[in-house]
């Protein structure tokens, strides 16, 4: 690694941990995931998206907390793995809707498709196994 590079990561990896550590413990609280606080932060925008990533966010965090753990990997996997999954879809679906970059709409459209593709097989695994 070249020493241009490696300060540059160094630089990098120190700002993250600034910006981590500068987020009061209070702003993560009763947030279902550590640091993934989801409600309205204080330079959160008023416009149409960021209602719409809110409304995707809150129910993705709510579906996510709703299945009980059985103490199995496999079935928890899926179980928690569905809802985050449909979470990305729905964020995808608001920036395929409000969103202008032809990139940022591409990748969406393949988020899309491959979280589909992954939800489906999932499901699948789900009534294959559901009396095991």
């Amino acid at each position: 690694m070249t020493n241009s590079l490696a300060l540059g990561v160094a630089s990098l990896i120190a700002g993250v941990a600034l910006t981590v550590a500068a987020v009061p413990a209070s702003a993560q609280q009763g947030a279902s995931m550590p640091g993934m606080n989801m409600s309205s932060s204080a330079n959160s925008g008023s416009s149409a998206s960021t209602a719409a990533f809110k409304e995707a966010d809150d129910k993705m965090m709510k579906q996510m907390s709703g299945p009980m753990y059985t103490g199995d990997a496999d079935k928890d996997f899926v179980a928690h793995m569905i809802p985050h999954h449909q979470g990305a879809i729905d964020m995808a679906n608001v920036e395929l809707k409000y969103g202008k970059d032809p990139e940022l709409k591409k990748l969406a459209r393949s988020i899309v498709k491959a979280q589909h593709d992954e939800i489906g097989f999932m499901q699948k695994w789900q009534a294959k196994h559901a009396g095991k």
